[in-house]
């Protein structure tokens, strides 16, 4: 890889993974374990977007050990890492759906999808489907979730756009 790709690899982990040491020190949001804003995906979806699936993958897999750990919570590595494998993956899989504009869309779906992974662990871990009664609001916090993570990104490209940083097509990578 280029140095450069590696810095600006390394420099969205490390940011993804203060956002995720300041997120974990607020509040829950709900009653309902896991239910948060995830802002430290941010970084995950501009790296997929701007860099591809290698470097996001790489950011994702980083920010999860190291902010488990961090945290204090080396047992939600698990949870973590499963609902944001299952995320990316199904956002490599669906990219070329959307353009930079419905980025917002596609977080929404991987948020969805990554609320659904950690249900399936809580399910494993827990050894009972009866945790499933969460997935509603697991399904709506998601959505809601994902689509404000994923119009942080498209406002911050535009910005970065906008001053000359990023080509105007990164839809390729």
């Amino acid at each position: 890889m280029k140095t450069r790709k590696i810095t600006l690899m390394a420099l969205l982990t490390a940011a993804a993974l203060i956002t995720f040491v300041i997120e974990a020190q607020i509040p829950p949001l709900t009653a309902i374990p896991g239910v948060k804003i995830g802002l430290s995906n941010i970084f995950t979806v501009f790296a997929l977007w701007t860099m591809g699936p290698v470097p996001a993958l790489c950011v994702l897999v980083v920010r999860v050990l190291l902010g488990g750990f961090l945290t204090g919570q080396p047992a939600a590595i698990i949870y973590s890492m499963a609902g944001g494998l299952m995320s990316l993956g199904v956002s490599i899989a669906v990219k070329r759906i959307f353009n930079e504009n419905s980025l917002w869309a596609l977080s929404a779906a991987a948020g969805v999808i990554h609320n659904m992974g950690q249900l399936l662990v809580a399910v494993w871990v827990m050894g009972t489907v009866t945790i499933a009664v969460y997935a509603p609001v697991l399904i709506i916090s998601g959505i809601i979730a994902g689509s404000f993570t994923g119009l942080c990104v498209q406002l911050i490209m535009k910005r970065i756009r906008k001053i000359g940083k990023l080509p105007s097509s990164t839809t390729d990578r």
